[in-house]
């Protein structure tokens, strides 16, 4: 696979992540905003419906990681939304970053989903979601939470606006954007952890959430201003 061609001036190198039954498209805003803070951008591609995690995160992530890893390059930071975020964790939890950085994810389903837990053995559900999205859920072995805890500076933004009151009426621990309750986009690993008034498929796109993901990028922490 071709590395995304890099946009922007610095030595910080930002790798964007999808999520599930998305395309790099749908990261467009953060791409054009980081870019426009001066850092080189590789907004990937990836098929999150045809493989399970692992083997999205060793054939389409790690690749890039690699390439990304230049004489130039200072950092390697992680912007991720969703899904994206746990091939991140997976990454990790199999690799060293030579050039490591900070990583944002927005909605992750950090310890699964109940959505998942419902309807994982539903035929539609499995051929709309994939291998992947089956492995969302909040069992002990399922996907995210066989990861452990993370061992990188992390910041997570939460969406608390619903735009689907099904999914949310399957979730058990409060506040959710649809997708994912705010309780379970936590890792106890986390270094920070914000909550915004978005629904979970226009994390990406809100303003605010833009400003805060050059926050946690530059110090490591969100802003309460």
């Amino acid at each position: 696979m071709t590395a995304p061609a890099a946009h922007g001036t610095t030595s910080e190198v930002v790798i964007l992540l999808h999520g599930l039954c998305r395309t790099s498209r749908s990261m467009g805003p953060l791409e054009r905003h980081l870019s426009a803070q001066g850092y080189q951008v590789r907004n990937i591609d990836y098929p999150s419906r045809r493989f399970p995690i692992h083997r999205l995160s060793e054939e389409y992530l790690a690749p890039i990681v690699q390439k990304s890893a230049t004489p130039e390059t200072t950092h390697i930071h992680f912007v991720t939304h969703s899904l994206g975020g746990i091939l991140v964790r997976d990454y990790f939890a199999h690799h060293g970053v030579i050039k490591p950085g900070r990583v944002v994810m927005l909605g992750p389903p950090n310890q699964g989903s109940e959505v998942v837990d419902a309807l994982r053995n539903n035929r539609l559900f499995q051929w709309l979601k994939g291998p992947a999205g089956t492995e969302l859920g909040t069992d002990p072995d399922t996907g995210p939470n066989r990861l452990g805890t993370v061992r990188f500076p992390l910041g997570i933004i939460a969406g608390d606006r619903s735009i689907n009151w099904i999914n949310s009426g399957l979730m058990t621990r409060g506040r959710d954007d649809g997708k994912v309750s705010i309780e379970r986009t936590k890792d106890r690993g986390m270094a920070d952890h914000i909550v915004v008034h978005a629904s979970h498929p226009m994390l990406m796109r809100n303003q605010s959430v833009k400003q805060q993901v050059v926050t946690f990028l530059k110090t490591g922490a969100f802003s309460r201003s």
